[in-house]
């Protein structure tokens, strides 16, 4: 997809401006389109300036889709509690909703700080997974819940139907591989941390007392971890 000129200028100040294109992109995908403010703010980085940005949408959002695939997984009838509670962790993860994100061109329409762009937030799993919340909650604000839902039912259809979430999460299977093999629990430790604010990558160190230890970066303390757990047990297990 062609990048908008746009992206790599300063951003207009006019907080009820909504570019045509970026209209057409939501209204492709389903969302509803009425009061361009709000869409405008959904899509809108800290790194503007400006006095409104995505967070508060975020925050909405993130609460709509977690109902909404808390809902899905419940009705399927399949899984008890703790299998449920494992996929609604990797269905709503911050990793997850970045995925949507890139699925749908999300980048393409951030509005973001040239700064900040230069340094990757646009391509950040923090910030793309935080827009995508945004997205469902201005559409709430928009359409309602059930629109909302019927919107992320077709965007997460594929990851519901899917593995995520159905295999042991790493930092369990290690946990348990460690017991088993009568050796100490598994310690994690962040050994690095860099980059800015809005792109902070976490470097954690997992070790085994007597078997060894392996390092993974990621944009998260948890994600780096969850690798972590998941590159030992392909090297030790």
């Amino acid at each position: 997809m062609v990048q908008r000129r746009a992206l790599e200028q300063d951003v207009p100040r006019d907080m009820s401006a909504l570019d045509g294109e970026t209209r057409s992109w939501l209204e492709a995908l389903g969302f509803t389109v009425s009061n361009a403010q709000v869409w405008h703010e959904a899509l809108t980085h800290g790194s503007t300036g400006e006095p409104r940005d995505y967070q508060r949408l975020e925050f909405l959002g993130d609460r709509v889709l977690g109902l909404t695939i808390a809902h899905w997984l419940y009705a399927e009838g399949k899984s008890d509690e703790g299998r449920m509670a494992q996929r609604l962790n990797a269905l709503v993860s911050k990793a997850a909703c970045a995925a949507r994100a890139r699925e749908i061109g999300v980048a393409d329409h951030v509005r973001m700080g040239k700064q900040a762009r230069e340094d990757g937030a646009h391509d950040s799993d923090n910030v793309l997974g935080d827009i995508m919340e945004s997205l469902l909650g201005a559409n709430f604000i928009e359409g309602g819940f059930d629109a909302t839902q019927e919107l992320i039912r077709d965007l997460w259809r594929d990851a519901v139907d899917g593995a995520a979430g159905k295999s042991k999460h790493p930092k369990s299977a290690l946990q348990e591989w460690a017991a088993g093999n009568q050796r100490r629990a598994p310690e994690y430790s962040v050994v690095a941390t860099d980059g800015p604010d809005h792109a902070r990558r976490f470097t954690v160190k997992v070790s085994v007392y007597k078997v060894g230890e392996v390092e993974a970066t990621a944009s998260g303390k948890r994600d780096a971890e969850t690798e972590a757990a998941r590159l030992f047990m392909e090297k030790f297990g």
